[in-house]
């Protein structure tokens, strides 16, 4: 390799051309070009005839300076010029060993690292050094950490630029001993691209590495950033980064709802030397509970990315005024008010008041429920998903033995239980740990809290299982049983100090914070033995469905270490999902300590290796094609019709392209998809398209082509049955001519599906706010619910529900567009996001996690899209089969 500063040469021999440019300077300028051909016209010599000769003595300057320029380009081409080279590595028969941090940590930069490694092997490459590729994080499949053989570095290449980030720690234990298991026949020179990070093993690996004999090269990118989730109902999540960093730093930390829409930004400055700050994200309870992700702005990586589940949320709780005057400490909610108001949304009045609201909880402390229509109105509350958590007093034991009280968990005995009554203990009862099976499971009991009054359970077969906490004798502290889809909760002490201390503990808001989370659909903690994964992050911080090699949390997900098992993500039932983060496991992170004698060498000091070859190469045929036209038409060959010919091609091409979408779109059946103008929501929309048509073709005898993407605004959209229109909040209206496209494109018995993707609202539009807006300037006729009756739900399966990844409510239009006649919809809104539950790869593995009914339910959605598929093919050929029992009453007669 011969080197000129910055600029440097692969192949120098091919740059011994270059003292034959003058050379060919001068035979260029002495051979004169080829004759000009003229036709000759015998009636021109009519006209006379011109005896003068004039042939070009030698070339014009301009044509010898465009074929040295092309010269040039092809031997400085041969010569494979490289812009900032690297070091140039000497030719060795001993492999070169290259480790790689490919953990959480490494995501943050991870195309600078990549480019790094790249260049580092094409070094070894133009040197003929083979390779051993190591990287340090466990393989996604479960594998243990290995080397790779000994490879021919063009195939390191190939598999270094298929490494990804993974979303766990790396295990450099497990790689020192993968190096110590390298066969050294030979000394072998290493190089560590290591991610900055401090684990307790990395001089381990380095020692291993140094052992190889030929020496140690270490370079350190940028290390990741932590988001660490909030404490439940704080709503202050916590960046922390490298310690011992002596810059400020400025960080951005959003909050994303399940729509992906950035519902919350906030910005905050780590001073130097500062590890770790808190960003509080200040919203409304209705906009904060819809919040499912927190991530650093513009950072990739599981590291900046903090999953929510229903635990975080804050839940609105009623407080039922007992209207009693006196010291407020002796208040019967004054301790749950201060217990849950950082964590949950209180709202105050009485219990009619309050059930006019949506509330996760009801607080009744030592009050009763109330009767006639009252308790109804209460029971239906109940039975719908809420929680009615009572607290016993004096007022509860007195009426405890009469029956009257129909909404407790348990019966009760008369008169309760009191220090120094007549059913009475010596001193007050500290508490049992909690049952396994119980909501409360896992929480620390204090060793001082004391009960020292209590009201009684009646023995009852069903007392054991509905019993979540118990005092240290063994009787019933807190009792629950279910009714519908909610609960009853009785703790049998007062809410306040008069019976006991539990509520100057840090247990009580544990165990009111418990509560809190039971109602509208949130399945109680400790209930379930195992959390199967149901979408786990990848090494970008981007939720997807989970790997072969993913299993279930069978424990407390802060006890779990993430890993190929258990990586981070979510977990659980559908609409009783875990959030199993990342960054809680990891812990403070602390710089890498270079071993003795190697320094670190930052990545961001690397200029990246360019190869002007290529550029060089293009540029020379460029020439050579010009020189071409040059010669052609300077020997009169290139003729003006020929270049008119040119100039129509030229102008004719835009109508070729629309002819070739023409023709694409027409010669095979297809179907198609808005492009919206975002890549994810796009490459959703093909996969899913693209796998509802194959399956098509295999379960019915329609065959469609690849699917094909439609700009509102610039193609035409008659040739396809049936346009899938996935709405964002990005898009922009269509324009008047788009409208009126899609306008004709309805009333010629066309179908528009839109898809909002979004779980949605009660009516089941997904976001309703968003679909009148994209669909402002159509004309479009009133919808109403697909039922039972309608013929999408038996156009070619019988169908009761019409879910995707999502299941809610589908609307059709309910009556023709435009005068059809046909009976046909037109359109078919919904926001169950069918196109991801229709996408799988090539094995039929799903895309995306679809809730709550997993694959069951993504079979139904495929069923429904193959539906919507015969339905625009066909219309409603099949209506017959809903007025079928019309049809068989009128035979009968």
């Amino acid at each position: 390799m011969l080197e000129l500063g910055p600029l440097a040469f692969a192949t120098p021999w091919a740059l011994a051309v270059l003292p034959a440019l003058p050379l060919l300077w001068w035979l260029l300028r002495v051979v004169p070009p080829a004759p000009r051909r003229v036709d000759f016209p015998p009636v021109r010599l009519l006209f006379g005839l011109d005896a003068r000769e004039d042939s070009a003595a030698r070339t014009p300057w301009w044509v010898v300076a465009l074929r040295l320029v092309l010269a040039l380009c092809v031997i400085l081409g041969l010569a494979h010029p490289l812009f900032n080279p690297g070091r140039p590595m000497a030719a060795a028969t001993a492999p070169l060993v290259v480790a790689v941090d490919d953990g959480w940590a490494s995501a943050r930069d991870w195309s600078a690292r990549a480019a790094w490694l790249d260049d580092l092997l094409a070094r070894a490459e133009r040197a003929g050094r083979p390779v051993v590729l190591l990287a340090t994080a466990p393989p996604a499949d479960g594998a243990p950490v290995a080397a790779s053989p000994v490879l021919p570095a063009a195939a390191a290449r190939s598999l270094a630029a298929a490494l990804e980030p993974k979303p766990w720690p790396p295990d450099r234990a497990a790689a020192a001993a993968a190096v110590r298991a390298i066969p050294r026949d030979r000394v072998m020179a290493a190089v560590w691209l290591s991610d900055g990070l401090e684990d307790g093993h990395g001089a381990e690996l380095a020692q291993a590495l140094q052992t190889l004999g030929g020496g140690l090269d270490l370079a350190t990118g940028q290390a990741g950033r932590l988001l660490l989730p909030p404490d439940p109902g704080n709503g202050a999540p916590v960046v922390r980064r490298l310690a011992g960093l002596e810059r400020p730093e400025r960080v951005a930390v959003r909050g994303i709802d399940g729509a992906g829409r950035v519902l919350a930004r906030a910005e905050a400055e780590l001073a130097p030397g500062e590890a770790d700050i808190a960003v509080p994200l200040r919203l409304p309870a209705e906009l904060r509970n819809r919040l499912v992700r927190l991530d650093i702005e513009a950072e990739a990586g599981a590291g900046a990315v903090a999953l929510l589940d229903e635990g975080w949320r804050r839940r609105p709780v009623g407080l039922v005024a007992a209207g009693a005057d006196g010291p407020p400490l002796l208040a019967p909610t004054y301790y749950v008010e201060r217990a849950l108001a950082p964590h949950a949304e209180l709202h105050r009045g009485s219990m009619s008041e309050l059930l006019q609201r949506k509330l996760s909880l009801l607080v009744l402390a030592d009050l009763p429920v109330g009767s006639g229509a009252a308790l109804a109105r209460l029971r239906r509350w109940v039975d719908e998903g809420g929680v009615l958590l009572r607290f016993a007093g004096p007022a509860l034991a007195q009426d405890a033995g009469a029956g009257s009280d129909a909404l407790l968990p348990v019966r009760l005995r008369d008169g309760g239980r009191a220090l120094g009554g007549a059913m009475s203990w010596t001193e007050p009862q500290g508490l049992s740990p909690f049952p396994a099976e119980s909501p409360l499971a896992g929480l620390a009991v204090p060793a001082d809290v004391r009960v020292s009054a209590q009201v009684l359970a009646e023995p009852d077969p069903a007392l054991s299982e509905r019993t979540w906490a118990r005092l240290a004798d063994g009787t019933p502290l807190v009792t629950a049983a279910r009714h519908g889809k909610g609960w009853v909760v009785l703790v049998h002490t007062t809410a306040n100090a008069e019976w006991s201390n539990l509520a100057l503990s840090g247990l009580f808001v544990d165990m009111l914070r418990r509560f809190a989370q039971l109602g509208e659909g949130v399945a109680a903690a400790g209930t379930a033995a195992a959390l199967p994964p149901a979408e786990l992050l990848d090494g970008f911080g981007r939720l997807g469905s989970p790997g072969a090699a993913a299993a279930a949390l069978s424990g407390s997900p802060a006890a779990m270490r993430p890993g190929p098992r258990h990586p981070p993500g979510l977990y659980g039932r559908p609409g009783a999902l875990t959030a199993f983060n990342l960054a809680p496991a990891v812990g403070r992170l602390q710089p890498l300590r270079p071993p003795p004698g190697v320094a670190a060498i930052p990545l961001d000091r690397h200029a990246r290796e360019r190869d002007l070859q290529p550029a060089l190469l293009a540029a020379a045929l460029v020439l050579a094609i010009l020189d071409l036209l040059v010669a052609l038409s300077l020997r009169g060959l290139l003729a003006r019709g020929a270049a008119a010919g040119v100039a129509l091609l030229l102008a004719v091409a835009p109508a070729a392209a629309a002819d070739r979408f023409a023709l694409e779109a027409t010669l095979v059946t297809r179907l198609a998809y808005v492009r919206t103008g975002d890549a994810a929501a796009d490459r959703k929309s093909q996969a899913g398209l693209a796998t509802l048509s194959r399956v098509v073709g295999q379960r019915t005898t329609a065959v469609l082509g690849e699917p094909m993407a439609v700009d509102l605004e610039a193609d035409p959209v008659l040739f396809f049955p049936l346009l899938y229109w996935p709405a964002t909040s990005a898009q922009a209206p269509p324009s008047e001519q788009a409208a009126a496209r899609l306008d004709a494109y309805m009333r010629a018995g066309g179908l528009v599906v839109i898809d909002t993707g979004a779980q949605g609202d009660a009516a089941g539009l997904g976001d309703p706010e968003l679909v009148r807006t994209l669909t402002e300037g159509l004309t479009l006729p009133a919808l109403a619910p697909v039922g039972d009756d309608h013929v999408l739900t038996r156009s070619f399966y019988l169908l009761r529900e019409l879910p995707g990844r999502w299941d809610g409510p589908v609307w059709a239009a309910s009556g023709d567009m435009g005068g059809r006649g046909d009976g046909v919809s037109p359109v078919v809104v919904g926001g169950n996001d069918w196109a991801a539950a229709w996408a799988a790869d090539e094995r039929g593995h799903g895309l995306y996690a679809v809730v709550p009914g997993g694959e069951r339910q993504r079979e139904t959605a495929l069923r429904f899209g193959i539906n919507l598929v015969m339905y625009a093919l066909t219309g409603n050929y099949k209506a017959d089969q809903v007025h079928l029992p019309a049809i068989l009453e009128r035979l009968g007669r």
